[in-house]
């Protein structure tokens, strides 16, 4: 029976009217590849640092390999998430270093200041340069000497090649430093500081004769107003003398000699700005006490003091403390800018702080100025900015 059911075939009409059992699916064509972007979602709260590897997977789907760049995160997601902006990795840190020059300028010009006032007011009531310069050595040297034994600093690693390189700039230091203070007993701030602007011309003719460089002619040219200015200064200079004058002119060369030597010697030392000039200050209160006893005396310091005192009152022992002290603070903050700046900002720098210690000076001091006499100091500085920028 079974096999008889088995055997027998539907006619055609039923085969007709029979309905099939599943309706056919019709689907819309597949769209071109690449036509629309693959949009994925993994998160309600997306992680756009993690944009480069969406965007890879998308061009991967597309068949787009050439198209790698990232889409940009919307404002804001469903659930308030913003995307997170990432700075420039150079940014921040080239902000910060120009807000430490502008502080490193800021300080070095104002301690600058300070210091002239306080060594100009001191050599006014006790006027010996030899053991006033001691002091402001004998006070940097302390301050250092306590800084790395409380660990405050970090005591730079030297040997004897380093001290004997040292040695020829603590000399040319040495000298250029007395010779300023000695300069300072005799004329006025201002003009000390009119002349030692003067230093560039010194540079130069050091240099080509000594050393046997060569310059462009614009440097040879920008010397012109540097020393027509400073002689215009002179001249007119009310208060003029002669010792005071030898001793900026005397300074300007050896603090030239100091850079060159600096230069040559300390080629491949690594030794911190703070920390050379450190190391130069002692080196120079070695050198300079025995010549300061021999040329002024400890009983001549006792009788000026007494003096100074008697005329003063306490007063002036802060003035020695503060010129002393601040003497070695406007230095080092100069050499520890010399770590972050090129050698034309830093000659700009110096410009401008003589601009500002020469009109602090004037006012503080009332230092009595002719016309003639401001447009030479004028002139001067203006050739030591052109000389900066020439020689770059």
């Amino acid at each position: 029976m079974l096999a008889a059911a088995a055997s027998v075939k539907p006619t055609a009409a039923v085969a007709a009217t029979a309905k099939p059992a599943f309706k056919p699916l019709h689907l819309p064509p597949l769209p071109a590849a690449g036509t629309r972007p693959l949009s994925l979602s993994v998160s309600a709260r997306p992680l756009y640092r993690q944009e480069h590897v969406l965007a890879t997977v998308a061009v991967a789907a597309a068949g787009r390999s050439d198209r790698a760049a990232s889409p940009a995160p919307p404002a804001a997601t469903a659930d308030g998430a913003r995307p997170v902006e990432i700075a420039a990795p150079g940014e921040p840190a080239e902000t910060a270093r120009r807000a430490r020059i502008g502080i490193y300028f800021a300080t070095w010009w104002a301690l600058n200041v300070i210091f002239n006032i306080y060594n100009k007011k001191v050599l006014n009531a006790f006027p010996y340069p030899w053991l006033t310069s001691t002091l402001s050595l004998a006070a940097g040297s302390a301050i250092m000497l306590a800084s790395w034994a409380t660990r405050i600093a970090e005591a730079p690693q030297t040997d004897l090649d380093f001290w004997k390189a040292l040695s020829p700039v603590a000399i040319a230091h040495t000298i250029g430093h007395v010779a300023a203070t000695v300069s300072m007993a005799k004329v006025a701030v201002s003009f000390t500081h009119i002349i030692k602007s003067g230093e560039p011309a010194f540079s130069v003719l050091v240099s080509r004769f000594f050393l046997g460089e060569h310059f462009p002619a614009p440097v040879y040219f920008s010397l012109l107003p540097i020393i027509g200015g400073c002689a215009l200064a002179a001249v007119t200079e009310l208060n003029f003398n002669m010792v005071g004058f030898m001793g900026a002119m005397i300074s300007n060369l050896a603090f030239v000699f100091r850079n060159i030597f600096s230069k040559k010697g300390m080629k491949g030392k690594s030794v911190s700005g703070m920390n050379y000039y450190a190391c130069l200050s002692m080196m120079s209160l070695v050198i300079l006490l025995p010549f300061a006893i021999a040329m002024e005396g400890p009983k001549v310091w006792a009788a000026g003091w007494q003096k100074a005192v008697a005329e003063i009152g306490p007063n002036f022992v802060w003035w020695v403390a503060a010129q002393s002290v601040f003497y070695h603070l406007y230095n080092q903050v100069s050499y520890m800018s010399l770590d972050e700046i090129s050698p034309l900002t830093f000659s700009v720098g110096n410009t401008m702080k003589r601009i500002s210690v020469i009109v602090a000076s004037i006012i503080i001091f009332q230092t009595p100025v002719q016309p003639i006499n401001a447009l030479g100091a004028a002139i001067a500085i203006l050739g030591t900015f052109i000389y900066s920028q020439a020689k770059q």
